[in-house]
């Protein structure tokens, strides 16, 4: 209850500053008069502290040059040198209004507060400066005008709390420098993490574009250079004709070998296979989690799409629902439980809604994200979850493409939910990724 109350009250008075200020004066002001009326010697010489009579002067120019440390922010150095001066005169007026013995500096302590403000503020040269010329005008004062002997411990504290004074100001000035250069070198982490997610991102389109053709070019124009053969050789020589078809056949069934091969390829070799279904869409759905049931998963399924769907909307919802529950089996386990909630929202049913929620690993298997992707791209806030992997890109592709969005993220309860929203009448072309802090969403590489 006290710490929260002082954070409170810390915030406040960070939120006003001139409220602070007015605090800090105040308070400088009330230890100036105690340290006014009270020497550290009783009367009778003994052990304790006395009593003596605060003069005027000393009440007025104390009152004005605590009123001063009020404008230490914005004239740190002008504060400081009036600041001593008040205290200088007030030492002069002293010989007058107080035997040698009783004689005090108890300004002082305005002259150190506004030392600390401006050294707090200031480099470290002007801090040096400003702290040797102060020592160099008030502490001789004290000396010759304050008590006496000139060597009293009184005079002495005056030297000790003005170095103090500096000392801290440049230790608190320093201090935020390093936090400064923390919090820059967290800032420039952030950024650089996320030029390298857009730059993983690239590569990888670069590099499926490469393969793709260096696979498939080559035989779709043998395919196409065939076709035009048996195009025209049908009708007068058909012999010729079936063996340029069957040429055509070969080298299809010859792409479509090595096209596999090379999407395998672009994956990352300790990724465990997904369960195999068909990409028919959600007519397929109940396959889809067939497979996954078959494993020990407990699945729900909710579907309400209100009438067909566009093919593209459609095909892109069913592996969202693939992939996000590929994410269960590997990250929560073959034995989580898994909600899958499909249905057309908005006031005119314009978009579709997904939605898989997991209710964490089972218990016995172990903690979530216990075996992450190697992917050193991942991000802490998702336990393990890799941000590298393919089902990060595939999800965001398939949104991004149609226009719509997608959302992932750790529930209270533990578990993991993964949300898309397609709209129903998607772009004609396909619009860039969207992307935010780099990624679609802060979700689990799929396997």
């Amino acid at each position: 209850m006290i710490a929260r109350h002082g954070a409170r009250a810390r915030q406040w008075l960070k939120a006003h500053p001139r409220a602070l200020d007015a605090l800090l004066a105040a308070g400088a002001y009330a230890v100036l008069l105690i340290a006014s009326v009270t020497p550290t010697q009783s009367p009778d010489s003994g052990p304790g502290f006395g009593e003596r009579p605060l003069p005027a002067h000393t009440a007025l120019l104390g009152a004005l040059a605590s009123a001063l440390l009020m404008a230490r922010r914005r004239h740190p150095l002008a504060v400081l040198a009036a600041t001593c001066a008040i205290t200088v005169t007030d030492l002069a007026l002293s010989t007058s209004s107080h035997p040698p013995s009783e004689r005090h500096a108890s300004l002082a302590v305005t002259v150190a507060v506004a030392l600390f403000s401006l050294a707090s503020r200031s480099g470290p040269v002007t801090t040096r400066r400003a702290g040797l010329a102060t020592l160099a005008v008030v502490t001789p004062a004290a000396m010759l005008l304050g008590q006496q002997p000139w060597y009293s411990s009184e005079n002495l504290g005056v030297f000790a709390w003005i170095a103090l004074a500096a000392a801290l100001g440049e230790a608190l000035r320093n201090g935020r420098a390093v936090m400064a250069a923390i919090r820059e070198r967290a800032e420039r982490a952030e950024q650089t993490r996320e030029e390298e997610a857009r730059r993983r991102v690239t590569e990888e389109r670069m590099r499926i574009a490469r393969e793709l053709h260096d696979v498939v070019a080559h035989h779709i124009s043998l395919v196409n250079v065939q076709a035009g053969v048996a195009s025209h050789v049908m009708d007068s020589r058909p012999d010729q004709a079936k063996e340029a078809l069957a040429h055509i056949r070969q080298a299809s069934r010859r792409a479509l070998s090595e096209l596999q091969t090379t999407v395998g390829l672009l994956r990352q070799r300790d990724e465990p296979v997904a369960p195999t279904a068909p990409a028919g869409g959600l007519a397929v759905l109940g396959e889809l989690v067939e497979g996954f049931t078959r494993t020990g998963m407990s699945v729900t399924v909710d579907v309400r799409t209100g009438g067909p769907l566009p093919s593209a909307v459609d095909l892109a919802a069913y592996r969202i629902v693939q992939e996000a529950l590929t994410n269960v089996h590997k990250h929560a386990g073959p034995r989580a439980t898994a909600l899958v909630r499909v249905v057309r929202a908005g006031e005119a049913g314009e978009r579709l809604d997904i939605t898989v929620l997991d209710n964490g690993r089972a218990p016995g298997t172990g903690g979530p994200g216990s075996e992450p992707d190697s992917d050193p791209a991942s991000d802490p806030d998702t336990s393990g979850h890799a941000e590298g992997g393919h089902g990060l890109v595939g999800m965001r592709e398939r949104a991004a493409a149609l226009g719509g969005t997608c959302e992932a993220g750790r529930t209270d309860g533990g578990g993991f939910r993964v949300r898309a929203v397609l709209p129903l009448d998607p772009p004609r072309t396909a619009a860039a990724p969207r992307q935010r802090n780099g990624r679609c969403c802060d979700t689990r590489g799929s396997g």
